[in-house]
C-alpha cells in the first residue's frame, strides 16, 4: 500500500450485549441525531453535551479502546469566568466510557494553567425514549410520558417512560466524586475548584431497565475495565478462537480486527439453563436476533471456532414458525429475519415480533447445521436439530415455492412487509437492464443455488443417520433442481444466468454480483463457469477493491447506493469461494487481495458493512458508505471465508480429516495457524510459498488427519 488514509465512521461506538452507545466523535450526543444510548431497541438517552460555565469542550482526540470501551481527551477554549476569563488550552478534560450492562463515565479535569481555575462543569442530558426504527426513519413520535425526578439523598436523577404496559429506565448516579452535584434546569452541575497542576475526578453510573429488570452499571473506573466480565469474555474469547501470524502486517490486523469485531457482535441468550451466544447484525442497527446474517456470519466462523453456529441454531431453531401469519410473514417451518424488542415491536406497529420476511433464511439454516457438523463432529447436533431441519425442508417444498414451479420465489403477504426478502432487501435492489424496479413474485437465481446445496447437504446427513431412502430422493430433487435451473436461468445470447425470474417468469439479465452465489452453491454447469467468472471480473463489476452487487453499465448503478452498486465484503467472500469451487483459484486471490487491501484503509482495519464501489486507481483509497454498519457480522467474517478460499479449508470432523488445498497469493508469502479445531483435535499449520508453490507442514496435533485435496473436486 503505498499510503494510507483512515477512513471511518466519523463517530465512537461502543457496544456489549444489548447496550450500544453512539456518539460524536468529541463523546457528545447532539440533537437531533441517530446518536444516542441505545438498549433494547429503545434510545434511551438522545442528548448529551458537556460545558464549562456553559462553554463547549473542544475535541483534541478520542478513540475506542476496546469494542465497549473509549477514551475522549477534550481542551478548554477560554472561559469566561467571575474571577477573570480562563485562559484556552489550560484545563483538560478526559472522559472514560466503558460498558459491562449498564455504562459507566469517568470525568477528570486537569488544571495544566498557572493560576487556580473556578467553573461549572455541567452535563445537559436529555431522554427522548424513540424506538430506534422512529430514529432511524428520523420521525421521532411520543407515544408515552416520561417522568424526571431527581432525589437529592441519593444524587440519582431518574428519568422514566412509560407507554400502558411498556416501560423503559435510565437512572444517573454519581459514584466517586470530588464535589457533590447540583441538578437544576435539566443539567447535572459540578463545582470544580483547582490549583495549579490540580486534578478532578468524578463517575457517573448509567443504570438500565425495562420495568422489570435494571442492568447496574460497573463501578470501577475504565481503568479496572480489562478485568470485567466483559473484559473477561473477550480475552477468554481471543484464547479459545484460531490465531494467524504472518509478515504480511495488513492482513494480520485486519483478522485480528475481525475476531475482536465477532467477540463484540455476539449476543447472549439464555438456552436450556446456561448461556449462549449468537453473533447479531451489526452496530448500531442490527444489535438483535437477525436470522440470515446470524447465519452467514456462523459460516464464516467455523475456521475460526466452529462452536459458534452452535447459537445460532439454538436460537433460530426456537424460533421457528410453526403458524401462517401474513402481517408477519410467517409460515410454517420459516427461520426468523429479525426480532425486535422496542415499543413498536411491543404495540405490534411493526411485524417484527419476529418478523419472518426472508427467503434465504430458511435454506441457509440446513447449510448451517451440516457445516457445523462437520466441523464439529457432534452427530448430537443432527438429532438436537433434525426437528427444525425436517421443518425447514418442508417450508422449501411448500412455501418457498410460491406457485409449484420447482423454483424458490417470494414475495411479502404483509401490508408492513419487505418488497425484497434476498440478502439485497433494499427495496430498489433487484432491476431490469433498464433499471426498472423487477414486479415478483422473484425468483432469484441464489435461492435455487442454496436450495440445491442445502438438498444435497442434508442427503448426506440422512446417509449418516442410516435412512437412505430419503438421502437418495434429495440428491434426485437436487439433480433435477440443476437441470431445470440450467435450462431455464441461462441465456446463451447474453453468455450469462438471470439475476431472477420475475412474476411473469421472464428472465431478469442483470449483471449483478449474485450468481457468484450461484458458484458458491456449486448449481453452475462447470461449461459455463469460465463465461460467469469472466464476466464478473471485467471492469463494470470489479472496481479493484472488490465485485459490485451491480454492473456500473446498469441505469440504476449508483458506487454510493446501499446495493445498486456498492461493494460488500461478504458478498466478495462468498465469490471467492465460488470462484476457488470451481478452479479458478487467481480470481478467487485477486478478490481477496482486493478486500484486504480496502479493509487497511478503513480506521482500525475494522471492515465494514459495505463500501462504495468507485473505481480503484493509484492515487485514490476507497470511499466509505454513510451509515454503515460497524462493526458488521458478516463483513467481520468475511475475512474469514477468504482465508477457507485461500487455504482451500474443508473440515470433516466425522471422519476425523481436513482437507486442504492452499495457494498463498504473492501478497501472503507465509501463514501460521494456531487453535484450528476439527472436531475434538486441535492443529497448528505452517504454510509458505516455495518457488511459486504453496506448500504446509502441520506442527502441532495429529498430521495424518490431514489431507491434500483440490479444492474444486469437493461435492458439497
Amino acid at each position: 500500500m503505498a499510503f494510507k488514509i483512515p477512513i471511518g465512521p466519523p463517530h465512537l461506538a461502543l457496544h456489549q450485549g444489548n447496550t450500544v452507545l453512539l456518539t460524536e466523535r468529541d463523546g457528545q450526543i447532539n440533537f437531533p441525531s441517530d446518536k444516542g444510548l441505545y438498549f433494547l431497541d429503545t434510545r434511551l438517552l438522545g442528548s448529551w453535551q458537556i460545558y464549562a460555565n456553559g462553554v463547549p469542550w473542544e475535541l483534541l482526540n478520542s478513540a475506542s479502546i476496546s469494542h465497549y470501551a473509549a477514551r475522549i481527551n477534550l481542551i478548554n477554549p477560554v472561559i469566561p469566568a467571575q474571577e477573570g476569563d480562563i485562559g484556552a488550552r489550560s484545563v483538560g478534560l478526559v472522559i472514560g466510557r466503558w460498558i459491562d450492562g449498564g455504562l459507566h463515565e469517568d470525568l477528570t479535569v486537569c488544571n495544566y494553567g498557572a493560576a487556580q481555575v473556578r467553573f461549572d462543569l455541567e452535563l445537559a442530558l436529555r431522554c427522548d425514549f424513540a424506538d430506534l426504527f422512529d430514529v432511524k426513519q428520523k420521525r421521532l413520535v411520543r407515544r408515552g410520558q416520561i417522568a424526571t425526578e431527581w432525589v437529592d439523598d441519593d444524587l440519582l436523577l431518574r428519568n422514566v417512560y412509560r407507554h400502558k404496559d411498556f416501560c423503559r429506565e435510565l437512572a444517573v448516579i454519581a459514584g466517586k466524586y470530588d464535589s457533590k452535584p447540583v441538578f437544576a434546569n435539566g443539567r447535572i452541575t459540578f463545582r470544580v475548584e483547582l490549583p495549579p497542576g490540580g486534578k478532578w475526578q468524578s463517575c457517573l453510573l448509567y443504570e438500565l431497565g425495562d420495568g422489570k429488570t435494571r442492568l447496574q452499571a460497573p463501578r470501577g473506573c475504565i481503568e479496572t475495565s480489562p478485568l470485567s466480565r466483559a473484559g473477561r469474555s473477550l480475552a477468554n474469547w481471543r484464547g479459545a478462537v484460531l490465531k494467524i501470524r504472518t509478515a504480511n502486517g495488513n492482513f494480520q490486523r485486519v483478522f485480528e480486527q475481525a475476531v475482536d469485531d465477532m467477540a463484540a457482535l455476539r449476543l447472549p441468550f439464555e438456552r436450556t439453563g446456561h448461556l449462549e451466544f449468537l453473533p447479531a447484525g451489526g452496530v448500531p442497527w442490527f444489535v438483535a436476533f437477525f436470522g440470515r446474517d446470524s447465519l452467514i456470519a456462523a459460516l464464516q466462523n467455523t475456521v475460526v471456532y466452529p462452536a459458534f453456529a452452535k447459537g445460532a441454531l439454538d436460537a433460530l431453531g426456537a424460533l421457528q414458525a410453526n403458524e401462517r401469519d401474513d402481517y408477519r410473514d410467517a409460515e410454517p417451518g420459516k427461520i426468523v429475519h429479525e426480532l425486535r424488542l422496542g415499543e413498536l415491536a411491543h404495540f405490534r406497529l411493526i411485524p417484527h415480533t419476529p418478523y419472518y420476511g426472508t427467503a434465504d433464511a430458511t435454506i441457509l439454516y440446513l447449510i448451517v447445521l451440516h457445516t457445523a457438523w462437520r466441523c464439529t463432529g457432534e452427530a448430537q447436533l443432527l438429532e438436537q436439530h433434525l426437528t427444525h431441519a425436517e421443518n425447514c425442508l418442508d417450508w422449501i417444498e411448500k412455501y418457498g415455492d410460491r406457485d409449484g414451479d420447482g423454483f424458490q420465489e417470494y414475495e411479502t403477504r404483509s401490508r408492513a412487509g419487505y418488497e425484497n426478502q434476498s440478502w439485497k432487501d433494499a427495496g430498489n435492489a433487484v432491476v431490469y437492464p433498464d433499471g426498472s424496479l423487477v414486479k415478483g413474485p422473484k425468483a432469484l437465481c441464489e435461492l435455487q443455488g442454496y436450495v440445491y446445496d442445502a438438498w444435497l447437504r442434508m442427503a448426506e446427513i440422512y446417509d449418516f443417520l442410516g435412512n437412505e431412502e430419503r438421502a437418495h430422493t434429495l440428491e434426485r430433487k437436487a439433480g433435477e433442481l440443476c437441470r431445470r435451473f440450467n435450462d431455464a436461468f441461462w441465456d446463451e445470447e447474453c453468455g450469462f444466468y438471470a439475476y431472477a425470474l420475475d412474476g411473469n417468469k421472464k428472465k431478469v439479465m442483470t449483471v449483478a454480483s449474485n450468481i457468484g452465489h450461484c458458484l458458491w452453491s456449486g448449481i453452475v454447469a462447470k461449461e459455463r463457469a469460465g463465461k460467469i467468472v469472466a464476466r464478473l471480473m471485467e471492469a463494470d463489476m470489479f472496481s479493484g477493491w472488490g465485485i459490485r452487487t451491480l454492473s456500473a453499465k446498469n441505469p440504476a448503478y449508483n458506487p454510493h447506493s446501499y446495493q445498486n452498486g456498492s461493494v460488500w465484503p461478504h458478498d466478495n467472500a462468498i465469490l471467492a469461494m465460488g470462484l476457488r469451487r470451481y478452479g479458478f483459484v487467481r480470481e478467487a486471490l485477486q478478490i481477496a487481495g482486493a478486500v484486504t487491501d480496502a479493509a487497511g484503509h478503513f480506521a482500525l482495519h475494522q471492515i465494514p458493512e459495505l463500501y462504495a464501489g468507485i473505481q480503484r486507481e493509484a492515487t485514490n483509497f476507497p470511499v466509505q458508505y454513510l451509515g454503515a454498519n460497524v462493526p458488521q457480522a458478516w463483513a467481520a467474517g468475511s475475512v474469514f471465508m477468504l482465508l477457507q478460499a485461500i487455504l482451500g479449508f474443508e473440515a470433516d470432523a466425522p471422519r476425523q480429516m481436513l482437507y486442504l488445498d492452499p495457494v498463498l497469493p504473492v501478497w501472503l508469502p507465509d501463514l501460521e495457524l494456531r487453535n484450528v479445531h476439527v472436531g475434538q483435535c486441535m492443529l497448528d499449520l505452517r504454510f509458505w510459498r516455495e518457488g511459486g508453490k504453496t506448500r504446509f507442514e502441520v506442527l502441532k496435533g495429529p498430521a495424518e488427519m490431514v489431507l491434500c485435496r483440490s479444492y474444486s473436486q469437493r461435492r458439497i
